[in-house]
């Protein structure tokens, strides 16, 4: 199962690739993660287009502080 971080507008995800798609969670600072039921991540969606469906998905988070969407390593 693959995995990927990311900042999206401030906010850390993680992203766990599964048979349905991508399952999203808000990882914690202690190892722990909560399901982010908000963020659907449709399995036609490629790692290459993650950043940019977040993006639309989760433009209203944007500040001026945190005005993108980025892979954390």
């Amino acid at each position: 199962m693959s995995s990927l971080r990311f900042d999206v507008f401030g906010r850390d995800l993680l992203l766990l690739r599964s048979e349905s798609g991508w399952d999203a969670f808000f990882p914690g600072p202690d190892g722990k993660r909560r399901p982010a039921r908000e963020i659907i991540v449709p399995a036609s969606v490629t790692e290459s287009e993650l950043e940019q469906y977040l993006g639309d998905l989760c433009h209203e988070w944007a500040t001026e502080q945190h005005p993108v969407v980025k892979r954390r390593g």
